[in-house]
């Protein structure tokens, strides 16, 4: 009966490990204002950055959507990311964006990493992360975005 006790604890204590984890992000006021340049995701235009330039097969073109979904009701914020995988090429593959939410002043927010692994080709994959944001009124930029093949 004990035993059972220590799995009970153990379980609720990788769960909210998991949660904390999934969600990790962080607040740095170091980030240059954004410009005005959206793209139909939602983010703004930008190179790259890094060095490299997009691939020939236009990898980021698979994030067909990513944006904010405002869930806050009764006074309680509830802010969430949603996105869209359309996978077009011929290998199944992994996707791993690095994105950051800024506000009206040009300040830096909040920032994450989203991933998505196995998508087949011809597959649509959707997702969904929580998010630490207080308010809906930002803008998202994905600022780096890689996909892998998948084993």
């Amino acid at each position: 009966m004990r035993s059972l006790g220590v799995v009970a604890a153990c379980a609720a204590v990788t769960m909210v490990g998991g949660l904390v984890f999934s969600g990790c992000a962080t607040e740095d006021d170091s980030s240059a204002p954004a410009s005005d340049e959206r793209t139909p995701t939602g983010e703004q235009g930008e190179e790259p950055q890094g060095g490299r330039s997009e691939t020939a097969d236009g990898e980021r073109d698979d994030l067909v959507s990513f944006e904010i979904d405002d869930r806050s009701q009764a006074g309680i914020e509830n802010i969430w990311v949603t996105w869209t995988i359309r996978k077009r090429s011929s290998e199944k593959s992994n996707y791993t964006w690095e994105w950051e939410a800024v506000g009206p002043d040009g300040t830096r927010l909040y920032n994450s990493t989203e991933i998505a692994t196995d998508v087949q080709p011809g597959q649509t994959a959707t997702g969904e992360s929580p998010t630490t944001l207080k308010t809906s009124m930002v803008k998202i930029n994905v600022t780096e975005f890689d996909r892998s093949k998948s084993w």
